[in-house]
């Protein structure tokens, strides 16, 4: 990183303009990368993508920002324990750029993630991460995470779909 770069992370506000416009910008790139499915986003649904957000009061994103311009993405979505009964947060997208990888960025972005879970006494974060995708679960180990397991015996939870 270069000592001049000046990085700002901040929990994104959705009917702030150039945040809105950031998610979208990072989401999309996000979408374009191999890890993301290789396939550019429709622009219709890029636009409407933070009014959606801000409609879901559990919603909330984190944004990192180099030297003014977009460099990063979390998106997240409260959820609930019900063996804890406390809430829990899922991080649903971690994104960053390629031009701004390698700077510490996804660490910087889970710890304002965290903070956030901490704020509202939630008890976990949840994400899911591809099994070919080392680099994020280097610096997912890295930030704290681990396979889910309740018990070794019965191996770890698995991340399941079903598209409607």
């Amino acid at each position: 990183m270069d000592a001049a770069e000046q990085i700002l992370v901040l929990q994104a506000s959705y009917s702030n303009p150039m945040h809105a416009e950031a998610i979208g910008l990072v989401l999309d790139q996000y979408a374009r990368d191999p890890m993301g499915g290789g396939q550019a986003l429709d622009p219709h649904l890029l636009a409407q993508l933070p009014e959606e957000l801000a409609r879901r009061p559990h919603a909330f994103s984190v944004l990192a920002f180099v030297d003014g311009q977009p460099a990063g993405l979390v998106n997240c979505f409260e959820g609930f324990s019900t063996f804890a009964c406390r809430p829990l947060v899922n991080i649903h997208d971690v994104s960053v750029v390629p031009a701004h990888r390698g700077k510490g960025l996804s660490q910087r972005m889970l710890t304002k993630v965290e903070e956030i879970a901490r704020q509202r006494g939630c008890c976990k974060l949840t994400l899911e991460v591809l099994e070919g995708n080392p680099a994020a679960q280097g610096s997912y180990r890295t930030f704290g995470f681990e396979h889910a397991r309740f018990d070794p015996a019965y191996g770890a939870m698995q991340f399941w779909t079903k598209v409607l």
